[in-house]
Parts: structure tokens; C-alpha cells; sequence
């Protein structure tokens, strides 16, 4: 068995992209709300006859 084999090199490189995201998300949480705007509904008229 490698100590160092290429699943080692993937899961310490996933593992450093999830902790950024995390830390990033804990120090700016108002930085994922520019990426997804809020919905709004469409205004609705009266119908006319």
C-alpha cells in the first residue's frame, strides 16, 4: 500500500475547496446573497372582459 496515492492528493484538495467555502460563508454570509436574487412575483392585473 502507497502512503501517497493520487486519493490522497483529490481528498486533501476537496477538502481544502469545502473548508474555504466554509470559512468564507463564516466570515461574509452576505456575499452568497448577490449570487441568487430574490423572487418576486409578477404584478397581476384585472382581467378585462
Amino acid at each position: 500500500m502507497r502512503l501517497l496515492k493520487s486519493d490522497l492528493y483529490r481528498n486533501i484538495a476537496l477538502g481544502f475547496v469545502v473548508g474555504t467555502g466554509l470559512a468564507m460563508f463564516q466570515i461574509a454570509p452576505e456575499l452568497g446573497a448577490d449570487a441568487v436574487p430574490a423572487a418576486r412575483a409578477a404584478p397581476m392585473d384585472a382581467p378585462t372582459r
